[in-house]
């Protein structure tokens, strides 16, 4: 089968995932990257010659990396250099109340126990009960699946599991399961932000999201030499299998003949012949007919509400005053008003929820002098329409500082020690989004079933990324890559059906 070709078109982690698997099989894979470098939306600034991780900055669910890497013959631990976080997010609140949530459960029990009395503790254990559960049933019936209908998916839950999502109630929003999970406001808003996970609204998004607290409790690593080196790490590992990569190429069209894909055409207009092609971007660019109108065909024709874009300042700045960890999160009172300017008014939040990632800590460690941080808020995905004005931005970033400095923590920013990031520039950088870095929004129950799957309704054209099954995030774009390129090989012949994950030596779940 080394005659094969196939194309990858972008090399995001979906893409570098595919392209590896394939490219260890034997086949002949060429990646098509308009950017100079891999990794997607896994990306860095660079301020004052500092690198600063301003994609996505948390490792969690290594399963799906360990399993990746032993399927072809490789070790995790021997390619990247990865190292569990004690604390997995600090937690801030504007009237001076903090809590972390730690690695081990006991600690976060003790430490809610303090923070908000024995009967919420005892609320955090059902509720870590509940989501270890529905994480076990969901991840061989969704996570590791290739995409389903809603009547196969009930099938393969199984009586235990359709028992259960029974008993969370799937027709629940977050936001409603959790006001009868804890009493304490501040332990909703904790909880409620897994749902931002998938660039959503606690109040839209359903109960079952609640499943990504099981999957941060389950464990957070920073990555030596940032997120960046991920990137860096797959494509080396691609390359090592005869991957060829072509940077700072534009795919202008996906060549279909005869009703299946049989190429690529670059903006140059060079041809590249391909019996199969693996689209690795937003599926909104294929509705919107960027890659040609043959290819529109490969997604359903109507859109799906876009997910959350942000903005992020990526700082090279010291920090007083407050005893930072790597992950911190810093809340406002009214956290509804947040979605509401955002889903309903799509203006920036008044009151934002401040994310700070201080890439330079490890259990609280401070550096002596400037550190590197990421922060990000929440905005609209209106990339693709008006522009952000300099007051709307000038208004967010004063309500940031004023929050941080509420709960005790000052940072200057500069013109020189700060890159911004808007939902207009990360819809330059991935087209057909306005700026939405989770695809769709995942809005009530049945918005699980309708992402795109890994096969696409053209023949010999495959999708991966984080806008199609099973979802956005670093560990759930590289399983779709995963599903794309096991149904590349089973379009070729070249396996039998397994789930994926489902390799000899491979890790179980947790």
């Amino acid at each position: 089968m080394a005659e094969k070709k196939v194309v990858v078109i972008g090399a995001g982690i979906g893409g570098l995932t595919a392209a590896l698997e394939l490219g260890h099989l034997g086949l002949d894979v060429t990646v098509i990257e308009r950017g100079a470098v891999a990794g997607g939306k896994v990306a860095a600034e660079w301020v004052n010659g500092q690198p600063i991780d301003s994609g996505p900055t948390v490792f969690t669910m290594r399963w799906v990396f360990d399993e990746l890497l032993d399927s072809v013959g490789l070790r995790l631990d021997r390619e990247l250099k990865l190292k569990p976080l004690n604390t997995l997010a600090r937690h801030f609140w504007a009237d001076g109340s903090a809590l972390d949530l730690h690695a081990d459960p006991l600690a976060s029990e003790a430490a809610i126990e303090a923070f908000a009395g024995a009967q919420e503790a005892e609320n955090f254990r059902k509720f870590c009960d509940t989501t270890r559960a529905l994480y076990g049933v969901m991840d061989a019936a969704f996570i590791r699946a290739q995409r389903q209908n809603l009547p196969s998916f009930m099938a393969s839950l199984g009586p235990r599991g359709l028992a259960l999502l029974t008993r969370i109630g799937p027709m629940k929003t977050l936001w409603s399961s959790l006001q009868t999970q804890f009493t304490d406001p501040r332990l909703r808003q904790l909880f409620a932000r897994y749902a931002t996970y998938c660039g959503s609204s606690p109040w839209q998004a359903p109960a079952t999201l609640s499943l990504i607290a099981q999957v941060e409790m389950d464990g957070v690593w920073s990555v030596e030499g940032g997120m960046v080196e991920l990137a860096q790490c797959l494509t080396r590992l691609c390359q090592q299998v005869g991957v060829r990569f072509r940077f700072q190429t534009h795919c202008e069209h996906i060549s279909v003949k005869n009703g299946k894909v049989a190429g690529v055409q670059l903006s140059t207009q060079e041809q590249l012949p391909a019996d199969r092609v693996i689209f690795n971007g937003d599926a909104a660019a294929l509705r919107q007919g960027l890659l040609g109108a043959p290819a529109q065909k490969a997604v359903a024709a109507t859109p799906a509400p876009r997910s959350l874009s942000a903005v992020t300042w990526a700082l090279h700045a010291k920090t007083q005053g407050l005893a930072l960890d790597r992950h911190n999160l810093f809340f406002w009172p009214d956290y509804a008003s947040e979605f509401q300017d955002i889903f309903e008014r799509q203006q920036l939040p008044k009151q934002p929820t401040v994310y700070l990632c201080a890439q330079d800590r490890q259990d609280q460690q401070a550096p002596a002098g400037p550190e590197r941080l990421l922060c990000l808020v929440n905005a609209p995905a209106t990339g693709d329409q008006q522009a952000l004005s300099d007051q709307s931005l000038a208004q967010c970033e004063a309500q940031c500082l004023t929050l941080m400095q509420q709960c005790g923590l000052s940072l200057e920013l500069t013109p020189h020690n700060h890159v911004v990031s808007t939902p207009q520039k990360f819809h330059h950088r991935f087209p057909a989004t306005g700026g939405a870095l989770y695809g769709q929004a995942t809005h009530g129950w049945m918005s699980i079933f309708s992402r795109p799957g890994a096969q696409s309704a053209v023949p010999g054209l495959y999708l991966s990324g984080g806008s199609v099954h099973p979802g956005p995030g670093v560990p759930m774009a590289a399983m779709s890559g995963r599903l794309a390129a096991a149904a590349v090989r089973a379009s070729l012949g070249l396996t039998k059906t397994f789930p994926v994950g489902a390799t000899s030596g491979g890790m179980s779940t947790p």
